[in-house]
């Protein structure tokens, strides 16, 4: 795993991933994508391993690894992750749709007191 993409999972596990369990007995890591943990520790849960039953990825005292279900205790059944991607364009994120209708402004009239619109056509209501 790249740091960025542990720095992704790190910030994940801070909002709480999609869901939390506790440890029920000590797992030590077999290898390097493993987590280890102790009993009574509490891991975040990040996300179910497709195509594997029962094995997760999830975060306990600053580290990322995996780990099996049978070892712990999961608090409620897990959310449904959301996958999103980020879109690196800042500009393609506020391009209004066209169909969005934005209200007719309506400006005062320096010398009276009553509202003028800048459409003819929308009739007035007193501001």
């Amino acid at each position: 795993m790249d740091a960025v993409e542990l720095q992704r999972w790190t910030r994940f596990a801070a909002k709480g991933g999609i869901g939390k369990c506790t440890a029920i007995q000590d797992c030590v890591a077999e290898s390097s994508e493993d987590l280890m943990f102790l009993k009574d520790d509490e891991i975040t849960v990040l996300m179910q391993i497709p195509e594997s039953d029962g094995l997760y990825l999830g975060y306990c005292e600053g580290v990322v690894g995996k780990f099996q279900a049978h070892t712990v205790h999961f608090h409620s059944k897990l959310k449904r992750p959301v996958m999103t991607k980020r879109n690196s364009s800042v500009v393609s994120s506020r391009v209004r749709s066209p169909t969005t209708i934005s209200p007719t402004p309506t400006y005062r009239n320096s010398s009276s007191s009553t509202p003028v619109s800048s459409n003819p056509a929308t009739p007035l209501t007193p501001a």
